[in-house]
């Protein structure tokens, strides 16, 4: 099979990838923004690893699909985890807590706020970038977009909790630093594995490994989500076996499961 990877970039998890599936005896080309043009050559590999959820793989992606080349995992679903709003509130409908959020213009934050702090996140994204901490007003003043998205600031205990199909693997991490920094693996209570599996059987398999930031607040002991993530770097798996390997089994289970499906 011919496999295509769209991706930021060549290394890291992606090029791990590419190299366990090499290994497999599959070719594989990576896409990135310098060589990716959404059109019908595209339609020339048989299925699609979606890593980044940047709109223009989104793009793609839903090019694909509409051409029926399976993409995995599905560009709706990375969707929903790359917009903050759609999946703050797709979560509260499942009955996921989060954290309040704020919309609106610097000029209304700056007069009708008062309760801080509050973090400042891009709607669009996941993880720690552009993920600001603010403490007053004046923490807004290199702030350019007209419409900002905040969250209340959640005091408690970090979790990273990445999931590969049935495992999980639970670390504490600092609060606002992304998955590279350095982390302590912990026992998964039981709540955070429930809640993994809330979040998880929404989708009805259509999300089969990811991570979610969560936060136990320090005076209720409840879990908030914080960030969901579709397709993390694992870079702090701590747990048996190897992530690479779990995730190239499982996306060719999924494209094999797809074509039966289809054949039918």
């Amino acid at each position: 099979m011919k496999i295509g990877i769209l991706s930021k970039r060549k290394t890291m998890f992606t090029g791990k990838l590419k190299e366990n599936l090499e290994n497999r005896g599959f070719t594989v080309k990576i896409y990135t923004l310098e060589n990716l043009i959404i059109n019908e050559n595209l339609l020339n590999n048989d299925f699609y690893i979606l890593k980044s959820k940047n709109l223009f793989f989104l793009y793609a992606g839903y090019y694909l699909e509409a051409n029926d080349i399976p993409v995995i995992p599905k560009p709706e679903v990375s969707f929903i985890q790359k917009n903050r709003i759609h999946s703050n509130f797709l979560m509260k409908k499942i009955g996921i807590l989060t954290p309040e959020i704020y919309l609106g213009t610097l000029e209304t934050f700056r007069s009708e706020l008062s309760e801080y702090p509050y973090i400042l996140k891009p709607i669009m994204g996941s993880g720690s970038k552009g993920v600001k901490i603010i403490r007053s007003n004046e923490d807004f003043k290199m702030v350019n977009d007209k419409i900002l998205y905040l969250e209340k600031y959640i005091k408690g205990v970090h979790y990273n909790v990445y999931f590969i199909d049935d495992s999980i693997c639970t670390l504490i991490k600092p609060p606002l630093s992304d998955e590279h920094v350095e982390m302590k693996k912990i026992d998964t209570p039981d709540d955070v594995e429930k809640l993994i599996k809330k979040w998880k059987s929404y989708f009805n398999g259509d999300v089969l490994f990811g991570h979610l930031d969560i936060v136990r607040e320090e005076f209720s002991d409840k879990l908030y989500v914080v960030d969901p993530g579709s397709f993390p770097e694992f870079t702090n798996w701590k747990c048996i076996g190897s992530p690479v390997d779990k995730i190239c089994n499982i996306i060719l289970n999924q494209v094999e499961m797809t074509r039966s499906q289809n054949s039918t």
